[in-house]
């Protein structure tokens, strides 16, 4: 007796789909639809979301790849830790200032976000949410911070939470400000990231809290992942470095965006 046919999730799916796009120009429905295990059905609206997105054009019988810059595909977080370390724990000191005692804030989950939370162990009268295992894991000695954990399931690549329960348990809840990490930022297609899940958790997320700041190193500009979280008019405070095109800069500045930076030799912002 064969084993069944395991079949992707939607997005693992529509991300095997553009790699098949890029590697061959062209998809064809009945061919995916085969090769996933799903129905045409499906297939067509796979396509259909990756046209609205920019990645695809349709064509009958399947769909042809658009020349996306930059389209990212997603990378461990272990891989993450160590890029650009030193500017995501400027970036860090610089979030971590704007934290005072009394505040209650989410930290999203990622490796910018953890090296936020290095930063609150001496901060006190704190209270943290995070979706994040690392980031929770992070705050262990940070006696004057009070951890709050989402719950949900555990998404290991990325040592994030995320799902129904992990949404519910920030429906009680305003907080003060959210640190934003992220996979993707360009001023068309907005804040982005790899898993459908997450986007919608980072959405709540953005809904619960007065003040949405998004932490990222400049190697994430003018950069797409696959699912869109909120528009960059929703972005508060981009907090990043100097590596900034003047070009995004004001696109982000025009569209009421706070700009702060740090410097890559020591620390300081403008704005």
């Amino acid at each position: 007796m064969s084993a069944k046919k395991s079949i992707p999730a939607t997005s693992e799916r529509r991300e095997k789909i553009i790699v098949l796009l890029r590697q061959d120009g062209a998809v064809q429905v009945n061919d995916l639809a085969l090769l996933f295990g799903v129905s045409a059905v499906t297939i067509r609206n796979d396509l259909a979301f990756l046209e609205k997105l920019g990645m695809a054009t349709r064509a009958y019988g399947g769909a042809l790849l658009c020349d996306v810059p930059n389209l990212t595909s997603e990378r461990t977080i272990e891989t993450k830790q160590t890029e650009n370390l030193y500017i995501k724990q400027s970036i860090a000191r610089m979030a971590a200032s704007m934290i005072m005692p009394g505040s209650a804030i989410i930290l999203d989950s990622g490796t910018t976000t953890y090296e936020i939370a290095l930063q609150l162990k001496d901060k006190q009268d704190i209270t943290v949410m995070t979706n994040g295992m690392n980031v929770a894991n992070a705050l262990l000695d940070a006696q004057g911070v009070e951890v709050l954990l989402t719950g949900g399931r555990l998404r290991r690549s990325s040592q994030s939470f995320y799902g129904s329960r992990a949404e519910q348990a920030l429906e009680n809840y305003h907080f003060d400000k959210l640190f934003l990490g992220v996979d993707g930022l360009s001023l068309a297609q907005g804040i982005t990231t790899h898993h459908e899940d997450e986007a919608r958790m980072n959405r709540r997320m953005c809904e619960v809290s007065r003040q949405i700041i998004v932490v990222t190193d400049s190697s994430k500009f003018n950069r797409v992942s696959l699912h869109r979280i909120i528009d960059i008019s929703r972005i508060n405070t981009l907090i990043t470095d100097s590596g900034l095109s003047d070009r995004l800069r004001s696109g982000l500045v025009e569209q009421g965006v706070e700009v702060l930076l740090v410097d890559q030799e020591a620390e300081g912002c403008s704005s």
